[in-house]
């Protein structure tokens, strides 16, 4: 064979050795599979279906070339070590929330629900367009993470309690389940906080490890029981008027996605972030006066003044955080500047609450 039929031929074979390449490495793409760990149970009502929708919506858009699988809580990890896991790539995904991270960066609690802080809108104002998920997505890259927005949902109740709360010198020394932020205000009022899980709370505060505690919203917590132990519900959420939930990726394998699958993930995560905001909002008024009708439960509303006590706590947090955590401070600056100019918009556009009798 000559050398010019021998170069030609060595060509070739690159150029089909490419080219099997490109196709297998397609076909790869198109059998994406992950698992995905959740927080939530599936039997918990809101986030719990949020996280099986996500998943199953993903592998349905995508025609089954992208399929995620939903795994119960502590069925692959412990419900709060997602962080790790994920960024190991012990599993591709988790349907999470970042408060639960905050014991590696206490800000990135701001992108999950803030004290005081405002109603859906102008939050993922903030988050979306505001600067705050670009800060956060510098945070997860360092731990090969990508997170992203999967859920919202409404206000939620914050606490509760065996007796009723007479005054707040009443909650300190109490041991007392408490999420995010709002966990910080408590233990500077005097609180023993902790943070556990969604299935954990129950038990604990029926043997007493914790002697009150916050979660969620009437239709979640009905689900949980808590009103079989403590019948004094407090209003408002004021630690969570907005709760956001993640999607939370593996950095690697979520850049090797096709933009196709990496398109599919944000716009699924935005209908399921509007489709769980509603569904709360539509339910939780039910599950508050079937808690009064039928468990008797009192559902009580925090004076203004114990409320104006928590409001003062929380700037005092904000403050000290800011002064010893660079990156919550640059997440405090960004939101609070957010505020501050969204206010003229606010202003304008508010109206005095009033209810139908």
């Amino acid at each position: 064979m000559g050398k010019t039929l021998l170069k030609t031929a060595a060509l070739a074979a690159v150029a089909g050795a490419l080219a099997l390449g490109s196709v297998s490495d397609a076909e790869a793409q198109g059998r994406v599979k992950w698992k995905m760990q959740a927080a939530f149970a599936s039997t918990l009502a809101h986030l719990g279906p949020a996280g099986q929708r996500i998943a199953e919506d993903i592998t349905t858009m995508s025609d089954g070339k992208f399929q995620v699988k939903f795994f119960e809580p502590g069925a692959l990890i412990p419900p709060l070590e997602c962080f790790d896991a994920v960024s190991k790539g012990s599993v591709e995904s988790c349907y999470t929330t970042p408060g639960y991270h905050t014991g590696k960066y206490p800000g990135l609690a701001f992108m999950t629900a803030v004290p005081f802080g405002p109603g859906l809108g102008e939050f993922l104002g903030w988050q979306w367009h505001g600067g705050g998920q670009e800060i956060a997505s510098k945070i997860y890259a360092k731990h090969n993470l990508v997170s992203t927005p999967c859920g919202a949902i409404g206000p939620e109740t914050s606490g509760w309690f065996k007796e009723p709360v007479a005054s707040l010198e009443d909650l300190k020394g109490l041991k007392m389940r408490f999420f995010g932020l709002g966990a910080k205000v408590m233990t500077k009022i005097g609180v023993s906080t902790q943070l556990l899980a969604g299935a954990d709370i129950y038990p604990a505060l029926e043997r007493g490890v914790i002697d009150a505690t916050e979660f969620s919203m009437p239709n979640m917590d009905i689900s949980l029981g808590f009103y079989q132990i403590a019948k004094n519900n407090y209003y408002p959420g004021w630690h969570q008027q907005v709760s956001i939930g993640e999607f939370l990726s593996n950095k690697e394998k979520h850049d090797k996605l096709s933009d196709t699958n990496k398109r599919i993930i944000e716009v699924g995560c935005k209908a399921n972030m509007l489709t769980e905001y509603a569904e709360t909002e539509a339910q939780n008024f039910g599950a508050m006066q079937k808690m009064k009708d039928e468990y008797g439960v009192t559902n009580r509303r925090w004076t203004d003044d114990q409320l104006a006590v928590f409001e003062k706590a929380w700037n005092e947090v904000v403050a000290e955080e800011s002064a010893k955590d660079a990156t919550f401070k640059e997440f405090a600056e960004s939101y609070y500047a957010f505020r501050k100019g969204y206010k003229i918009w606010g202003e304008a556009q508010a109206l005095k609450p009033t209810y139908l009798d």
